[in-house]
């Protein structure tokens, strides 16, 4: 499904970008132009960013437990 219409990026795209390491929204347009022209598309760019990194949870352990710890 094309997420951004403008730049022709799809969800696909986004979740690839993600799992290469993609955190947040602004590395996502510098990465594949996503959001760079109207920007209508940000919110659900956002939304398939977290729920990729909320299904695959911290890559780190240690950080996982530091950030859980901290909350």
């Amino acid at each position: 499904m094309y997420v951004c219409i403008c730049n022709g990026v799809t969800d696909h795209q986004i979740r690839e970008a993600a799992a290469n390491g993609c955190r947040t929204v602004s590395e996502l347009t510098m990465r594949t132009g996503a959001g760079s022209t109207c920007g209508s598309c940000l919110d659900m760019a956002a939304d398939l960013l977290d729920a990729h990194h909320a299904s695959v949870g911290f890559p780190l352990p240690l950080l996982g437990a530091a950030l859980a710890n901290a909350a």
